[in-house]
């Protein structure tokens, strides 16, 4: 992944193949934000270092890790690729109120998810399984008006292939738990497809499924996530992949954080 900044951006736009950009991109160009959710597939640097060079300027959330050199050098590098990262805890300022005011500016905001740190978050339908995954990005989408596109990554051969599939419209619902609940749904569906045709390429080393974690990190379907604030967890790994990855899920991103934290953005 550090090889990126030495590549030439001829070399990153040719060897990268791409269906389903012009939905997302005239959606920024009208003034709507999208709010770009991916599970954990092929290069997701390498697809931010693309959307950047096509000039479109991204946000996204990076965990803190410990120690803090490395959670800088990290940040160092996705800033290098032209993307603003802001961090999960510990910022100067208020991560969810800047997300939203992001969205809300028709900006594009990218998380990680598949997976939901700890256990916590939505449990929905997963391959057949019950899996918690993170609510915020839906959240998002619902408090701020912006489109919710899922985006899957694959390799092929010498190529990077990128997908941007349709919009998940925020869902109707009775409360606004069940909005959040049959939307986070429909994402996941988009997520299994994607998934199937390329199972080589989904990059998930750490549990997913609810059957994966002790009855203590387990809430009711339908709810919203706790208001966790994650930091290094899991002993030291992140979501889904190492810690030394350092891209948070969006876990923190939930329901009840948003609210408190659109509040006092």
């Amino acid at each position: 992944m550090f090889r990126h900044p030495a590549m030439e951006e001829e070399y990153i736009l040719g060897r990268t193949r791409v269906t389903g950009i012009e939905a997302l991109e005239e959606h920024v160009r009208s003034g709507r934000g999208v709010v770009a959710a991916l599970p954990h597939m092929g290069n997701w640097d390498h697809a931010g270092a693309w959307i950047t060079l096509r000039g479109i300027p991204l946000t996204t959330v990076a965990q803190r890790l410990r120690p803090e050199s490395l959670f800088q050098r990290f940040t160092a590098y996705r800033e290098s690729l032209g993307m603003e990262v802001l961090p999960l805890t510990g910022g100067t300022s208020n991560t969810v109120g800047t997300l939203a005011r992001r969205l809300r500016g028709g900006g594009l905001v990218c998380l990680l998810a598949d997976r939901a740190i700890g256990g916590t978050g939505l449990e929905v339908e997963f391959f057949g399984e019950r899996a918690r995954v993170p609510s915020g990005p839906a959240a998002l989408a619902m408090n701020t008006g912006a489109a919710l596109m899922p985006v899957s990554l694959w390799y092929d051969g010498p190529y990077w292939n990128i997908r941007v599939h349709d919009e998940i419209p925020v869902a109707e619902g009775a409360t606004r738990a069940e909005r959040l609940h049959t939307t986070t749904q429909e994402l996941v569906r988009v997520f299994e497809g994607a998934i199937a045709r390329h199972p080589e390429d989904w990059h998930m080393l750490q549990p997913v499924f609810s059957s994966d974690h002790g009855p203590s990190s387990r809430e009711p379907s339908g709810t919203a996530s706790r208001d966790a604030v994650p930091g290094t967890t899991d002993g030291g790994w992140k979501t889904g992949m190492p810690a030394a990855d350092g891209v948070e899920d969006g876990n923190g991103i939930g329901e009840n954080r948003y609210e408190r934290d659109e509040r006092n953005g």
